[in-house]
């Protein structure tokens, strides 16, 4: 492992000191490992049905978990669902409806409409999911993608005691040594990844951020610790190991998935799954700790540096859009003492902060939960076959984005609508009978149409969402 002895020392040295004074009675609660997988799509597992990638760890995983088949990303692009990850608040309540630098840079100026205002940053006064796990005793710990605002709004500040590797970026200039240059020619500013300076000669940043958490979890084996592990990969740049691209590249090439590079890369990405898998077994830490393994939004279909990196099909379209393949995610969950198995009902990323909450309990001081727009999953964890009260699933994303324009949408039951505002287009789809959108049916089922959109309007307005205006 490339990690230095001083920096070593001064990790452990914080995380004891954190955790000196913690009571027995903590060393009962369960350990959390929440892993994202940056723009994994919903059928990028072997699980899931993937023709070409090979990802045996997180197949093996889903078989010891609760797998649940409609899991849905709070938004189609990685900020918005990571601010709701953390808060429990849909991205729509909070302004945070597009990624950092979007909301920065505002969008385009010369199309039909100016994009809705976003927050480029996590509100420090957010009661967040690490802020959460630290008052309930957990020594807690962010490593790998953060997206979530500049350095005044980085995990520390959020409710981490460690970070490593979040920053405001999305993506880093390169997953190779070294960790540090500029995104593409035209850029000015040099992408760095926060406590790894340029890393070592031959590293690969999954590995090494992988080596980090392996870290934590070795230096808190007697005190409780809430682990996010958000990897970049399998976000552009796409790349991979020499090795194993060369591998893909003789293998044949599936129906839908095909490039050698990306499969290569969710290879990878399994393969440190595994590893930290492992290191709670070695640990015996397994039986006391809590897995969560999803993704961010859906899989990205579309050209990446001349790299189409997957397919989402059957669902429709993919990253970026409100289609089931920009939001529809995979999303497994470990719980000791819980029943493996697997649920179609459906779940959202604001759901995650109030399950934890109800787990924590008393262990945790009163926050603000009458906000919170995600329930409670501890039904259907502690009974597969459980059901959820029916509520209605909202997005919203004021903004443009390859092959999308500003739009909003809402699913209720199996009526899906989506709307877009530059010609106030309603299309409406039965995901029971057309789970991959391909009829528009609006103008047969009028009355639903119509309803599905008042449902979605009042919502808008009840939440305060931010709307995109007419270039003047």
């Amino acid at each position: 492992m490339y990690i230095s002895f001083l920096r070593t020392s001064f990790i452990l040295g914080v995380l004891l000191l954190l955790t000196s004074s913690l009571s027995w009675a903590n060393d009962r609660l369960p350990n959390v490992v929440f892993i994202v997988v940056d723009d994994l799509g919903w059928s990028d597992l072997g699980y899931a049905g993937s023709d070409f990638y090979e990802t045996p760890n997180v197949d093996e995983l889903a078989t010891e978990s609760l797998c649940f088949r409609q899991a849905y990303a709070a938004a189609p692009v990685c900020s918005p669902t990571r601010a709701a990850i953390m808060t429990g608040k849909s991205p729509a309540r909070l302004d945070m409806t597009i990624w950092h630098e979007g909301a920065v840079d505002g969008g385009p100026k010369d199309r039909k409409l100016l994009a809705a205002k976003s927050n480029p940053n996590l509100p420090r006064e957010e009661y967040t999911l690490a802020e959460l796990f630290q008052d309930a005793g957990y020594v807690t710990a962010h490593i790998g993608k953060w997206h979530l605002g500049t350095a005044a709004f980085y995990p520390q500040t959020q409710g981490f005691d460690v970070n490593i590797g979040g920053t405001f970026w999305g993506a880093p200039s390169t997953f190779f040594h070294p960790f540090a240059g500029k995104w593409n020619d035209s850029s000015t500013e040099i992408r760095y990844v926060p406590g790894l300076g340029i890393g070592m000669p031959g590293e690969y940043l999954p590995d090494r951020l992988t080596d980090e958490a392996i870290e934590i979890i070795s230096a808190n084996t007697n005190r409780p610790f809430f682990l996010n592990l958000w990897y970049y990969t399998v976000h552009s740049p796409i790349q991979a190991p020499d090795d194993l691209v060369n591998r893909f590249r003789r293998k044949p090439a599936g129906a839908r998935h095909k490039d050698p590079t990306y499969a290569a890369m969710v290879n990878r990405m399994d393969h440190n799954v595994g590893r930290v898998l492992d290191e709670l077994e070695r640990q015996g830490l397994a039986e006391n700790t809590i897995v969560v393994f999803t993704s961010d939004n859906g899989g990205v279909d579309f050209d990446q540096r001349s790299i189409v990196p997957t397919s989402n099909a059957p669902l429709r379209s993919g990253k970026g859009t409100l289609y089931e393949g920009g939001v529809r995610i995979p999303l497994l969950i470990r719980w000791p003492e819980k029943p493996a198995g697997e649920t179609h009902e459906l779940c959202r990323s604001e759901d995650f902060f109030p399950t934890f909450r109800e787990m924590l309990g008393d262990a945790v001081k009163e926050d603000s939960s009458s906000e919170l727009d995600g329930i409670s999953l501890m039904p259907l964890i502690d009974a597969p076959s459980a059901k959820l009260s029916d509520r209605d699933f909202h997005w919203h994303f004021p903004h443009y984005y390859p092959r999308m324009t500003p739009g909003s949408a809402i699913r209720s039951g199996d009526w899906k609508l989506v709307h877009y505002y530059e010609d106030d287009r309603r299309e409406l789809y039965n995901l029971a009978t057309d789970p991959s959108e391909k009829h528009d049916i609006s103008a047969e089922h009028s009355r639903e149409t119509a309803e599905m959109y008042r449902r979605l309007e009042q919502w808008r307005k009840d939440i305060g969402a931010n709307l995109p205006t007419a270039r003047q």
